[in-house]
């Protein structure tokens, strides 16, 4: 692989590590099975810490590490997340 392809393909992830988090939770929200399992576990644990697991699982599961925090999420279920690099 060429050398302008890595490095064009670094900034693309780049850019989707961002806003991996809250675009998990749009998908959780616009799905109406995954919403309704979501609103379980809230009803079942306290909202915020259902969202910082979750914020934590997404960290773990593609290897990032914490960029800046952003408090304008597109989704309604969360107030900010932590933008990853």
């Amino acid at each position: 692989m060429s050398e302008a392809i890595i490095k064009f393909a670094d900034k693309v992830i780049s850019q989707k590590n961002k806003s991996i988090t809250d675009e998990i939770f749009l998908l959780i929200q616009k799905d109406k099975d995954l919403m309704q399992e979501y609103l379980r576990l809230v009803q079942n644990e306290k909202i915020d810490s259902v969202n910082t697991q979750i914020g934590k699982r997404i960290k773990e599961s593609y290897g990032l590490k914490d960029g800046k925090r952003n408090n304008n999420p597109l989704s309604t279920l969360i107030k900010s997340y932590q933008e990853f690099l």
